[in-house]
C-alpha cells in the first residue's frame, strides 16, 4: 500500500469513528432517564385511572351497580394510591352490597314457576319450585295450586313412589330456623305427592320466610331433609281463578 493509500484509509476510519460517535450521543439524549420514564409512566396511569373513574361515577348516577362494583374493584386494583382509588373506596363498600342483594333477590325470584291452564275439566294456576337440596333428579317440588273446581292446596312431588305418611302424619319443619310442624297427607289418587294439610296458614307464613327445610321419608329413599328456598315468591304473579 502507497503512503497517499494509507492515509486516506486512516482519514476514513476517522471520519466513521466521529460519525458513530455524533450517532451515539443522539440515541443518548434521546433516550430518556429512568427518572423521566417513571414519571412519564405514572403520568399514563393517573390519566387512565381518571378515565376510569368518571366511568366509574356515571355507572353510579345510572344506578348500575353490577358495573359499579366490577369496575370500583379494578381501579382499586390497579391504582391502589391513585386519588381516583380513595374516591371509589368511599361508595364501592355500599354499591358492593346493593348489588350483592340485588343479585341475590334475582336469583331467589327465578327459582319460581308460575303458570295457568287447562287441568281436569277446570282452570288451575300453581306457583312453584324445585327444592335446592336434594336437586337434580332427585329434586321435589313445591307446588301452589288454585282449581276451579278443587279450589286452593299446597303439596309437595316426589320422585319415584313418593313420600310416607300414614293418615294425618306431621312433617318437621323450619321456617327460616324456627321449628314449624306441618299437617299432611297423602293422595287418595296414588301419585308421588303430600299435601299440606292447612294450605293457606303454610302460605302466610312462607310469604314472610327466605328458607324451608323439611325433614321427610320417602319410599325410595328413606329420610331427607328439603331446602326450599321461598323467598322470591311473589303473590301478584300466582293468578286467581274463579270457582266453578
Amino acid at each position: 500500500m502507497t503512503r497517499s493509500l494509507f492515509r486516506h484509509a486512516i482519514a476514513i476510519a476517522a471520519v466513521c469513528g466521529l460519525l458513530a460517535l455524533t450517532a451515539c450521543s443522539q440515541q443518548d439524549q434521546n433516550t430518556p432517564s429512568p427518572a423521566d420514564a417513571a414519571k412519564a409512566q405514572a403520568q399514563t396511569e393517573a390519566a387512565e385511572a381518571t378515565s376510569q373513574l368518571q366511568t366509574y361515577r356515571q355507572m353510579l348516577q345510572m344506578k348500575n351497580d353490577e358495573m359499579a362494583s366490577q369496575l370500583g374493584e379494578e381501579i382499586v386494583k390497579q391504582f391502589p394510591n391513585s386519588d381516583a382509588a380513595k374516591e371509589v373506596q368511599q361508595t364501592l363498600p355500599q354499591v358492593e352490597q346493593r348489588w350483592k342483594q340485588t343479585s341475590e333477590t334475582r336469583r331467589l325470584s327465578a327459582l319460581w314457576t308460575y303458570q295457568v291452564g287447562p287441568m281436569e275439566g277446570g282452570t288451575q294456576s300453581t306457583a312453584s319450585l324445585y327444592s335446592t337440596s336434594p336437586s337434580g333428579d332427585r329434586a321435589v317440588r313445591l307446588v301452589l295450586r288454585r282449581h276451579t273446581k278443587w279450589g286452593q292446596s299446597v303439596f309437595m312431588f316426589g320422585t319415584g313412589h313418593g313420600f310416607v305418611c300414614k293418615g294425618n302424619c306431621v312433617i318437621q319443619a323450619q321456617f327460616d330456623g324456627k321449628p314449624h310442624p306441618l299437617r299432611a297427607f297423602l293422595p287418595t289418587t296414588g301419585e308421588p305427592a303430600i299435601f299440606i294439610r292447612d294450605d293457606k296458614p303454610f302460605i302466610d307464613a312462607m310469604e314472610k320466610t327466605k328458607r324451608i327445610t323439611m325433614n321427610v321419608e320417602m319410599q325410595d329413599g328413606g329420610k331427607q331433609t328439603l331446602v326450599l328456598e321461598v323467598g322470591g315468591f311473589d303473590p301478584s304473579k300466582w293468578t286467581e281463578v274463579g270457582k266453578k
